[in-house]
């Protein structure tokens, strides 16, 4: 590894009979290597031991979190510290001597043809021959889950591994939900998804020197519940797990919204049961209801090759089809949901970062408007300010097509129920998505709000084509003879000029 800024990752909880003397096992290797030891918090006094170690060797750091938050995200910690650190390789494994640093040359010299290399304990029969016989069949029902469901061809479970960081971006792991011990099988399946090379090394695994297993009864169920929903989500959308380029504001300012930081935790807030479930219902119910509805109104709507505005395009899976057809500006304020975009329509589409109360385009520019799931999360002003802005930027005789749910539709009674029984039975206050607080009541409450915009109501459909979830609503803005004056309410609306077109 000559010329490769190297790091030797190791997470600690109650560690402290074992983290001197790993460490001065592995510094006896003679590697040109660097030390990260990251504590939660250790009652036992790891964290202390650690700190004299930092104080001895320059090349030694550590990171003291405030308490128990997880082996997982203890990696995910570690990967990004490493890369903020500019490290090309990444080496990681376990405190507790059942990963011999004996071996760890050999794993740098073969991460010089691979991009990750895993310790196996299956490519030798006799390296499990210290463990419980519980221990073995729980890891022997993990190893024989992962390679049935995922199809990975590897030991998936075990966190003695080498990242080449300098070929993996930091991004990749954003996918990855998991912050207890599934990690590990999550992590290497969403490396696996996107082609990275992988490699194993035969490795024997001794029992613990001292101390005992870390793991618990739920983190084995969320594992169970985690294998089902990544089988399942990758049969109903695949290209969620595949990594694009992070879309980077340009403004000068970070600072985000409250409905911007909601929506960032809603796409990317899924390491509970609860949301991956959601995740997966909602995986579904996009794929096979909204997006066949979806196809049909922008066929009645709009002709093709049209400039339309997604105005709140969320991850854009509904758009799949219909980015060939038309030219699709997707505009959204949230960057991952942006991100995520990218990931289902490629470079198809235009993406916009930007609100839609504040569209960053001129006036007259849209053939067409569109959005779905997005206006029930707005107020009675937010409603006819959005309504305002569309009016705005379509052109004249242009149409908006809105998927609004009403208040009586299927899914606003189904996630009523739901979240009524994670509150009141089992003590959850868990939000699955943003509040909706305007849901549809009546064709005459939706034609009042498009008619103070200027716009003329001209379908109203609710039915089984979406199984009786929203509300399909189409309106038209009227034409403008020549020479008639631009309305007074297009011009209480200006688009901001600091949005970013990405």
């Amino acid at each position: 590894m000559v010329g490769l800024r190297c790091l030797i990752f190791i997470p600690t909880y109650n560690e402290a009979e074992n983290v001197e003397a790993l460490y001065r096992r592995i510094e006896s290797l003679g590697l040109a290597s660097d030390f990260l030891f990251l504590d939660d918090n250790s009652p036992d006094g790891t964290g202390q031991v650690i700190d004299r170690l930092v104080a001895e060797n320059p090349r030694v750091h550590a990171i003291h979190r405030p308490g128990k938050l997880g082996i997982g995200s203890a990696h995910r910690d570690g990967i990004r510290w490493a890369h903020q650190h500019g490290y090309q390789v990444l080496v990681t494994l376990d405190c507790d001597f059942t990963h011999s640093p004996e071996f760890i040359p050999e794993f740098l010299r073969c991460s010089s043809d691979y991009d990750v290399v895993l310790g196996s304990r299956y490519l030798c029969k006799n390296s499990l021959v210290d463990w419980s016989v519980l221990r073995k069949v729980l890891t022997g029902v993990g190893h024989f889950l992962t390679t049935k469901l995922l199809r990975m061809p590897y030991d998936a479970t075990g966190a003695f591994r080498v990242y080449r960081l300098d070929r993996i971006p930091d991004g990749v792991f954003d996918a990855v939900y998991s912050r207890s011990y599934s990690f590990f099988f999550e992590s290497l399946y969403v490396l696996w998804l996107n082609n990275y090379r992988i490699n194993e090394i035969s490795i024997p695994l001794p029992a613990r020197t001292y101390g005992h297993s870390k793991m618990a009864w739920r983190d084995a169920a969320y594992s169970a519940l985690l294998l089902t929903y990544l089988c399942a989500k990758t049969l109903i959308n695949r290209k969620a797990f595949l990594y694009a380029e992070p879309l980077e504001p340009v403004g000068a300012s970070s600072l985000k919204t409250r409905a911007e930081a909601d929506w960032d935790k809603y796409w990317f807030s899924k390491s509970t049961p609860a949301p991956l479930i959601y995740d997966l219902i909602a995986a579904f119910y996009r794929r096979f209801i909204i997006r066949p509805a979806l196809n049909h109104f922008t066929r009645l709507c709009f002709a093709p090759g049209s400039k339309i505005l997604h105005a709140g395009c969320g991850g854009g899976e509904v758009d799949v089809d219909i980015s060939h057809r038309y030219s699709i500006s997707a505009l959204d304020i949230s960057l991952p949901a942006l991100g995520l975009y990218r990931k289902h329509n490629g470079l198809w589409s235009e993406v916009i970062h930007g609100s839609v109360f504040q569209i960053p385009a001129p006036d007259r520019v849209y053939d067409g408007i569109y959005n779905a799931g997005v206006m029930e999360h707005f107020t009675v002003e937010e409603i006819n300010h959005a309504l305002g802005e569309f009016y705005r930027v379509l052109k004249p005789d242009g149409k908006i097509l809105l998927f609004w749910p009403p208040a009586f539709g299927v899914t606003v009674r189904f996630l009523g129920i739901v979240h009524y029984v994670l509150r009141n039975f089992l003590k959850h206050d868990i939000k699955l998505h943003p509040d909706e607080v305007t849901h549809v009541r009546s064709k005459g409450q939706v034609n009042e709000y498009l008619k103070n915009s200027g716009f003329v109501l001209e379908k109203f459909s609710f039915g089984i084509r979406d199984l009786f979830t929203q509300v399909a609503i189409i309106a038209r803005k009227p034409a403008i003879s020549r020479g008639e004056p631009v309305p007074d309410r297009q011009r209480q609306f200006t688009h901001n000029t600091s949005a970013e077109i990405l």
